[in-house]
């Protein structure tokens, strides 16, 4: 732990600085936001369980009993609340001989940066290790399970059988692929099998599929083909919304977030709190920063990906 002193910003303590630089850059918007249902905690985890659902109904024959399904708990998810934080030592000197008074200023915004980054970055890894199986969830499986995924090739149900949410063959973004998507998507069942409603809602991608995504899915007419074919993803308005994600790594990965409930979510524990104090004896200044929360996910069926051919 090294404090910042006059040796470390010996320009401050003399005139004839134009302009200080180097902590004013923009951020990006917040993003995490957009890849997750937020909550808020108040204990040191949360936990989302699942069950087991009734599945069709069966005949009836004359003066026989009915038949009695059975319903159980299922896996749980457990949010575990992280402590993230970082901080900073300014010499009592420092401060005094500061002609500029930037140095505490700078640091505090650098500190307020750095704080950003990290939840934007914790936050895009659920993404990127979703098809690493060395990330899995409550049931054991990857977040995206798919036969063309690279992590889970498929997820169990509590009653028994597998499912999947994503490609069955992997492959990169193209009408045809966010197509099949939507016919997929438009196949989910519940845990016994049983038909459910599900629609696509946003489209997440890497900045590096940007503007490809544009061409698909704002063209009037198919793309890429020279026949008067209608874009049928743009004309049934199947894909309402695309996020652009500057944090995802995998540059060929997509996903499609589903309206499915209790699916990606974000636990706050503590917002982001700042501190500052000074030490007694050195008579140095502290400055702190922290926050707790958690990211993950309960309901895969909240999402469908594909990392790319």
């Amino acid at each position: 732990m090294s404090a910042i002193t006059t040796s470390s910003f010996a320009k401050a303590l003399w005139p004839g600085v134009n302009q200080w630089y180097g902590d004013e850059y923009k951020q990006y918007p917040v993003e995490w936001d957009k890849l997750f249902e937020k909550n808020t905690s108040r204990k040191a985890f949360e936990e989302d369980v699942g069950g087991s659902y009734f599945g069709l109904a069966n005949i009836k024959s004359e003066g026989q009993s009915y038949e009695y399904d059975s319903a159980r708990q299922g896996f749980t998810s457990r949010y575990q609340h992280v402590v993230y934080g970082l901080g900073f030592i300014i010499t009592r000197e420092t401060v005094e001989d500061d002609q500029y008074d930037v140095v505490g200023k700078m640091k505090a915004q650098s500190l307020a940066f750095s704080m950003r980054q990290t939840k934007e970055i914790i936050a895009a890894n659920v993404y990127n290790r979703a098809f690493n199986s060395s990330y899995v969830g409550g049931d054991s499986a990857t977040l995206v399970a798919s036969a063309g995924g690279g992590g889970s090739s498929t997820a169990p149900n509590v009653s028994g059988g597998t499912y999947t949410n994503g490609v069955a063959t992997a492959s990169d973004l193209s009408e045809a692929a966010l197509e099949q998507a939507c016919i997929d998507i438009a196949s989910f069942t519940n845990d016994r099998g049983l038909k459910i409603a599900v629609r696509p809602r946003r489209l997440v991608i890497p900045k590096e599929l940007m503007f490809e995504a544009t061409r698909i899915l704002k063209t009037e007419g198919q793309v890429y083909s020279a026949d008067n074919t209608l874009n049928a993803i743009k004309t049934m308005g199947m894909i309402p919304e695309v996020v652009v994600n500057h944090y995802l790594t995998d540059t060929d990965a997509w996903f499609i977030l589903t309206d499915v409930k209790n699916g990606l979510k974000y636990f706050e524990r503590r917002g982001d709190e700042f501190g500052m104090d000074e030490d007694f004896d050195t008579e140095n200044a502290k400055y702190k920063a922290s926050a707790r929360y958690s990211f993950g996910w309960t309901d895969r069926r909240a999402i469908y990906g594909s990392p790319g051919a």
